[in-house]
């Protein structure tokens, strides 16, 4: 397990973090990157919004120096995968992520080894370990298009995530071999509170993140990635949405379309477990601290940070 320590106390912070931040921003020509499953304050204060696809373009293109990454490990992994000369700072070393675990590296190669002629596609979510073993990135944004540009007879194992993979597999025909990882924010939403609530809110129109079960899937009208989401609830003629993805994301929403209502899926049991524990641990004061000391710092064995690029430039070159 991280831990973040920083050289000095919190009770120093001061009283106006949000000027602070961006003094911060100019002093050390940073941009802050941040995924909307943050809390508001800090999709508030980013540079860039967005879902993984998004924060790995901005991550290729940005000319900063620094690098905050509001987000979680495998992400910040991901901008020092593609910016070895930058500085890159994660507010807390132990914001990690429930599905990049749910796949060891070497439990990983074990089984890449019984398909030795499997292209591999992992999703975004994983460790740069990870990535240097596969062919091909992707995010939830766009699998189904770059499993769409692999030949038909190409066969494909398809990593860490099996509900994605699934979904992938249900909208492309590809026979895909899944690791069996899982989000344990995305399996928390539960079928039957989920028709209850339908029940409840008639009117309102489900939509659905593709890392959730079958069963909560196929009681959405929409599928699609956070971005995706984001739109379409911009879009749509409905007033009224049950989200089922992790409920950063309605911040956003309600700025929007502030219209219009949106009602959190409800996880099985009665907690915030449909809320990210590791992208909660980020907050506006870790963001404040870890910009004012540059720590903690990411950094990447130079082999591995090589071997994850390839295959992290294929996907950004296949999802133009």
């Amino acid at each position: 397990m991280f831990t973040t320590v920083f050289p000095s106390s919190q009770a120093n912070l001061p009283i106006d973090l949000f000027a602070a931040i961006a003094q911060l921003k100019q002093e050390l020509n940073a941009v802050v990157l941040a995924h909307y499953y943050q809390d508001p304050d800090i999709q508030d204060v980013a540079d860039y919004l967005g879902d993984s696809l998004g924060l790995s373009q901005q991550a290729a293109q940005t000319n900063a120096d620094v690098i905050v990454f509001a987000g979680v490990h495998f992400m910040a992994e991901t901008a020092k995968i593609l910016n070895p000369d930058k500085l890159v700072l994660l507010p807390d070393l132990a914001a990690g992520c429930s599905l990049a675990d749910s796949c060891p590296p070497a439990a990983f190669a074990d089984f890449k080894r019984q398909y030795p002629d499997h292209l591999v596609i992992s999703y975004i979510n994983c460790s740069a370990e990870i990535k240097a073993m596969s062919d091909i990135i992707c995010t939830s944004a766009n699998a189904v298009k770059i499993v769409n540009q692999i030949p038909a007879d190409q066969p494909i194992i398809f990593a860490p995530d099996r509900n994605l993979g699934r979904y992938v597999i249900q909208q492309t025909g590809r026979d895909m071999v899944l690791w069996q990882g899982s989000c344990m924010v995305h399996e928390t939403f539960s079928e039957k509170k989920m028709v209850q609530l339908k029940m409840r809110y008639p009117e309102a129109e489900t939509i659905a993140h593709p890392e959730c079960e079958t069963a909560v899937l196929r009681h959405a009208s929409y599928i699609g990635s956070t971005t995706a989401l984001l739109k379409y609830v911009q879009q749509s003629q409905s007033q009224s949405f049950i989200v089922a993805t992790e409920p950063g994301i309605i911040h956003q929403m309600q700025k929007a379309v502030p219209n219009k209502q949106f009602i959190p899926a409800p996880p099985v049991n009665n907690c915030a477990c449909n809320e990210c524990p590791h992208m909660r641990l980020n907050t506006l004061e870790k963001l404040y601290l870890c910009m004012k000391h540059r720590t903690p710092e990411i950094t990447l064995p130079e082999a591995t940070r090589l071997a994850a690029l390839q295959p992290i430039q294929r996907m950004l070159e296949m999802s133009v």
